[in-house]
């Protein structure tokens, strides 16, 4: 049975991604109205990219800072700002204050490390695979539903999305305060403050040689899971020639059967297994799921790989919780937030390495990008394999 204070923290993070997610639809659309341009060019992609390279830089802070002051502080703190933070972008007159805003939203919305953070504080550790997929799942079933109704609210206005987004903060907020309780001891007086600087706590994972190759792996996962999320509407209409309607209930498809493997499956899998071996499976299904749609020339049948796909989520909980086994609870929060700033790293990245790769390959062979996400599982055996031996020579 999950206590009130987690049952918060998955509701906050599922009204979190709903209100990431209601803006998304818009966006393009603000902009062309905002900075009167018919043409976008580079601003939507440095729209986009702005968001992850703030939670880049924020995230390894909010951890730290909630080691050290308290989940739930952090946690009200971003959620007030983002509250606030989206009512600045609703009446945003310039191109250039929403950009500030959108450099803040990223900041906000790092408080994913946080939360993170706090279930590996009061979760036991050999539950903990299954409650990083509930909190996956979470986010995913938010920003299912957020899209579809930010389309809906955009066309009686283009800007009340972020309305909309700003009155869920809040209710998070309120969410928050009366149900979260604090999962840390307030630290003794004297204990040394944490350093400001945002690349601080990736020194320190990087001081940790047990973590530095299940770190690189993480890696390795974000960015092989930036590649659907990258080109599956273009693969979806240069490979199968699917309608709009077509490429958005695939969508739909994926994002719930992947929300019910991240609920269901992560979870028992690992404590029946064992998160190396639940880590493995998760790969070899989603290995197999990007081989095989490299090859499949008939829209079908990519729906029949979907669970293949939705198989292949329950890697990313294993890998979060075999890191988590590995660092004490001092320094749950600066672990989720260096994880949570490697996630971005390859949002900002990825889309651009695989998208280039994947125009510069699709009048020869379309599928060569899944099919070089399928070898780079392979590139992780040997650094998952390292730091179970290590482990186990370290006791």
């Amino acid at each position: 049975m999950m206590n009130r204070s987690l049952l918060a923290i998955f509701a906050t993070i599922t009204l979190d991604a709903a209100g990431i997610g209601l803006t998304l639809p818009i966006i393009p659309g603000l902009l062309r109205d905002v900075g009167h341009v018919g043409d976008l060019g580079w601003r939507f992609g440095a729209f986009l990219s702005l968001y992850a390279l703030m939670q880049f830089l924020a995230s390894p802070l909010l951890g730290v800072l909630s080691d050290r002051i308290g989940r739930r502080p952090v946690l009200l703190l971003s959620l007030a700002g983002a509250a606030i933070d989206y009512l600045f972008m609703a009446f945003a007159p310039s191109l250039i204050l929403l950009f500030v805003g959108r450099a803040i939203a990223g900041v906000t919305a790092s408080n994913m490390a946080v939360a993170s953070a706090y279930i590996a504080d009061v979760t036991p550790e050999h539950m903990r695979a299954r409650r990083f997929g509930q909190l996956s799942a979470c986010f995913g079933i938010g920003f299912i539903a957020g899209p579809v109704v930010g389309g809906m609210l955009g066309e009686v206005w283009i800007r009340a999305p972020f309305l909309a987004a700003a009155l869920l903060n809040t209710a998070n907020l309120v969410v928050t305060f009366f149900l979260v309780r604090e999962s840390r001891a307030a630290e003794p007086a004297g204990t040394a403050r944490p350093s400001l600087n945002p690349l601080a706590p990736l020194r320190w994972a990087l001081g940790f040689p047990v973590l530095l190759p299940l770190i690189g792996a993480f890696v390795a996962f974000s960015f092989i899971g930036e590649i659907a999320g990258t080109i599956w509407v273009l693969y979806g209409e240069d490979r199968f020639a699917w309608s709009p309607v077509t490429i958005g209930i695939s969508l739909a498809g994926f994002g719930l059967l992947h929300a019910l493997a991240q609920a269901f499956l992560a979870g028992p899998l690992t404590e029946r297994l064992g998160e190396k071996r639940a880590l493995f499976i998760g790969m070899a299904a989603d290995a197999a799921a990007y081989s095989l749609i490299a090859v499949t020339t008939v829209g079908w049948m990519a729906f029949l790989l979907l669970p293949l796909f939705c198989l292949g989520g329950v890697s990313m909980p294993a890998l979060q919780s075999l890191l988590t086994a590995r660092v004490d609870g001092d320094h749950q929060g600066r672990l989720q937030g260096v994880l949570a700033s490697m996630t971005s790293l390859a949002s900002i990245f990825g889309p651009l390495a695989i998208s280039s790769l994947y125009f510069a390959s699709r009048a020869v062979f379309p599928g060569l990008v899944w099919v070089v996400g399928a070898a780079l599982y392979g590139v992780t055996i040997p650094l998952i394999a390292g730091a179970s031996r290590r482990a186990k020579r370290e006791g």
